[in-house]
């Protein structure tokens, strides 16, 4: 599924105030403003992709249960990131400590903050290398540690700050490293057809 964005012009900039009228106002739609003001509408995903969403968002939900060390979202969350981006990653996580640093308003808005964690799943028409322009600018945003899964073709880019890219072939577990301590996500069912 094909993301479509629309430019606003250089003579028009979207603002918080209007990104979000239009969100509400468009509530069956997903939206994302990228850092250059242009407005992305994203279709939704395909059954599929969004089984394996849930699987993602679960196994780490459930982590987060156990440990209790954060905030986990889901892809309906919009963060305002540093760039002025809006971005919406099919599943993220906030330690604790930051989620705790904003105050109620901006929690029930877009929150002003940039995930620590995300991954991004790519449908089965998604673009690779605009999935890894996305979650550079996550990196540049603050992430500390980014997983861009490739389901079709069996491969997941691992985003770490001030390293390159790591691209690993048909993992069957990935490792939260420091991050996500003793978070293991099992990709058994994510990487299969």
């Amino acid at each position: 599924m094909t993301t479509l964005t629309i430019n606003l012009s250089q003579n028009f900039t979207l603002n918080d105030q209007q990104f979000e009228t239009i969100c509400y106002n468009n509530k069956n739609l997903n939206f994302e403003r990228n850092a250059q003001g242009e407005l992305i509408i994203m279709p939704p995903t395909g059954s599929e992709t969004g089984a394996k969403n849930s699987s993602l968002l679960g196994q780490l939900w459930y982590w987060n249960y156990q440990k209790k060390l954060g905030q986990t979202f889901d892809s309906s969350t919009g963060f305002k990131l540093p760039n002025n981006a809006i971005r919406s990653p099919d599943v993220s996580w906030i330690k604790k400590e930051r989620w705790q640093q904003l105050n109620p308003e901006e929690k029930e808005k877009f929150a002003p903050i940039c995930p620590d964690f995300v991954i991004e799943l790519l449908s089965v028409n998604d673009d690779w290398n605009e999935g890894l322009k996305k979650m550079q600018e996550y990196i540049d945003n603050g992430v500390k540690l980014g997983w861009l899964i490739d389901s079709k073709n069996k491969k997941v880019a691992i985003y770490r700050p001030d390293q390159d890219i790591e691209i690993v072939e048909k993992p069957q577990t990935l490792s939260g490293e420091n991050i996500l301590p003793d978070f293991v996500l099992d990709l058994t069912d994510i990487l299969t057809n």
